[in-house]
């Protein structure tokens, strides 16, 4: 199995979001800033080559188009901006300029993604609305029409049906919806699916509730667009069959998941607060979590079996001190005195996983849709890496299986 790509983009701060470009020669991070910084690959290294810095309030949000070379950026300054190269009149090097986008929010824009054709983006808000935004090219400027009924709270996360027209979302008000965001000027009216057959805006196509009450963080459609993904806050992922109709959850007693992507029609990647991405597979017979694509049992570069540690711990877990202090004196007869195996304050809060801290965004790196072969995270531990998704390593040792549950829709 190859082992994952670790790029350490930064030693202090969080990396909130990255999209790279179609090659993935470049890559586009927000270091909890409200600058966007481009790198470029030098190597086994990235190095840093623009900067856009438009936004006066942190950037959220980040996506490359890969056909248009182009960039769309949210922020909490409740704008946002698509950036495009063209020639600098004076030197004659391509640079990237702003266009202004016309939202309408009166709250922070919090995510934002590319249709698939490229011709339209969707940005989520706290302002408890969705603006799908195209192209105005008599004012030159993005225009936006606002998705608002029935949501009750800031929108989280919004994914695109491959058909262009249908969006998926997720929001504080525990629920996942699927919106159409049809428009009449750019959409062709798009086939009937599983989701419906007549689309005006703004039609909800479905309305699915977090199992136990908790935020929605993410959305992902499924490579055919016939299968809806969602994390919740509840440490739970649910897949949603309409079809069927069917709702597969799958309960997990770990730290919530934030962020999720299908690898195959039948497999997912997530990762979250717990410092790793997981890997479920299934299909409308069940789902269940099969697996990590990181390997916490394994030695790490700092972090392999340490004096006093006894091991190394489950998936995820602190190494705390008082942790280990307790563990070694209750089972192995180790106490923390004069002559006894201690723990170097270096290593006192270090996991056995490759990110340190939470990973916030993860995203298709390599492959096309529906086989998917390489996946990227970035984290708050400033960690930017790739991994192999053939590379699972089973989790059935660790204690983490989660429980698999399955409900009919009303």
């Amino acid at each position: 199995m190859a082992p994952p790509e670790v790029f350490s983009l930064s030693q202090q701060t969080p990396v909130t979001c990255h999209a790279f470009n179609a090659d993935r020669t470049q890559v586009a991070v927000s270091l909890n800033s409200n600058e966007v910084l481009i790198y470029a690959r030098e190597g086994n290294d990235w190095k840093v080559i623009d900067t856009l810095t438009e936004h006066d309030k942190p950037v959220t949000s980040i996506d490359w188009a890969p056909r248009s070379n182009r960039i769309v950026t949210s922020a909490q300054d409740r704008n946002a901006y698509v950036w495009q190269q063209s020639p600098d009149p004076q030197t004659g090097h391509m640079v990237w300029k702003p266009t202004l986008v016309l939202l309408r929010i009166n709250r922070a824009a919090t995510y934002v993604r590319w249709s698939p054709n490229e011709d339209k983006f969707a940005v989520a808000s706290g302002a408890r609305a969705i603006a799908i935004c195209s192209f105005d090219p008599e004012g030159d400027w993005w225009v936006s029409r606002l998705l608002k009924k029935p949501i009750r709270s800031t929108v989280l996360s919004v994914d695109w049906h491959p058909n262009n027209v249908l969006l998926a979302a997720g929001s504080a008000d525990m629920k996942a919806r699927v919106f159409s965001a049809y428009i009449k000027d750019v959409d062709k009216k798009p086939a009937p699916s599983v989701w419906g057959e007549k689309l005006p805006f703004n039609t909800i196509c479905g309305e699915y509730a977090s199992p136990s009450g908790g935020w929605v963080h993410d959305v992902a459609f499924s490579p055919s667009g016939d299968v809806l993904a969602f994390a919740s806050h509840d440490s739970s992922v649910t897949i949603v069959y309409p079809g069927g109709p069917a709702v597969y959850t799958i309960k997990m007693s770990i730290l919530p998941l934030v962020t999720l992507t299908w690898t195959t029609e039948e497999s997912i990647i997530a990762a979250g607060h717990d410092c790793q991405p997981l890997v479920f597979s299934g299909n409308q017979g069940g789902w269940e979590l099969v697996g990590s694509l990181d390997d916490p049992q394994s030695n790490k570069s700092s972090g392999g079996a340490r004096s006093g540690f006894g091991g190394a711990s489950p998936v995820g877990r602190l190494n705390s001190a008082a942790f280990n202090t307790f563990r070694n004196a209750a089972e192995r007869g180790i106490s923390n005195v004069p002559g006894s195996p201690t723990t170097s304050s270096s290593t006192e809060s270090e996991l056995f996983t490759v990110h340190q801290n939470t990973i916030t965004s993860v995203r298709p790196y390599d492959g096309v849709p529906g086989n998917i072969t390489h996946v990227s995270t970035s984290g708050v531990d400033g960690k930017l890496v790739v991994w192999d998704v053939s590379a699972v390593t089973p989790i059935g040792a660790t204690g983490l299986a989660g429980k698999l549950g399955k409900m009919q829709l009303r």
